[in-house]
């Protein structure tokens, strides 16, 4: 018979112990990457007090009483047209999250509409709190993202009607449609009710306040001159929905 001293089985115990805690932290670490799991069935968000003023939120939107959900707060006709055209991008994204979409609120999801005129363009952007997927409706677009540095890795592709794309949380990615005549529609999915959205551009050359023009000189190698260029080509950008 095999006998086991106590020391023995001690050390046994705090081995399992510590294969529990890697494990443990592993699955917390996968859990976390996108919105956290529902307590509940259902939490339609509750994102305007009875005088109309926005709720204070915190991570996350309250939830409205079980009593007053309705199956309406379920549906959404929101992405059944395009959003304002941005006419010197020629694209318009049109998004459905908590905040135009209560019914999404502890969900983990948001689905956009985005519509792209002949040659348009979703310029290069992130989603930080998002991994995005992309069903391709109709059209052909030129969709890709950038891996990190060191590498920073572009994988790109064409996409034609029917076809899927997924860009990786919180990475560089950007669709164009390379059809001068013809327009695309795509729907994406997003693994957060509240993905967020950075456009590079934007977040450099139009921020408020603006970035130290030095910053700017000497991350892309141009005088002042150069960085007042871009900011007014940026500005007019934004500017042109």
């Amino acid at each position: 018979m095999l006998t086991l001293s106590a020391s023995t089985c001690i050390d046994g115990a705090l081995q399992l112990l510590a294969l529990a805690l890697v494990v443990a932290a592993h699955l917390t670490t996968t859990v976390s990457a996108a919105d956290e799991d529902p307590l509940q069935d259902v939490c339609v968000a509750d994102i305007f007090d009875p005088h109309g003023l926005p709720i204070l939120t915190i991570n996350g939107r309250p939830c409205i009483p079980p009593d007053r959900v309705k199956a309406e707060d379920f549906a959404s006709p929101l992405l059944r047209r395009p959003a304002p055209l941005n006419a010197a991008l020629g694209s318009a994204v049109n998004l459905a999250s908590v905040n135009t979409f209560p019914g999404l609120n502890t969900l983990g999801l948001s689905v956009a509409r985005i519509d792209y005129e002949p040659k348009g363009l979703h310029p290069p952007h992130i989603h930080p709190r998002a991994t995005e997927v992309l069903f391709l409706v109709h059209g052909t677009l030129v969709v890709g993202f950038v891996s990190t540095a060191p590498n920073n890795t572009l994988f790109q592709t064409i996409l034609y009607p029917g076809d899927l794309f997924v860009f990786p949380r919180g990475l560089v990615h950007f669709q164009i449609n390379p059809d001068k005549a013809k327009p695309a529609l795509a729907i994406a999915a997003l693994n957060s009710q509240n993905p967020g959205i950075s456009e590079l551009a934007a977040a450099l050359f139009g921020a408020n306040p603006p970035l130290p023009s030095i910053v700017l000189q000497e991350t892309f190698g141009i005088d002042h001159v150069g960085v007042k260029e871009l900011t007014d080509n940026v500005l007019a950008i934004l500017a042109a929905v």
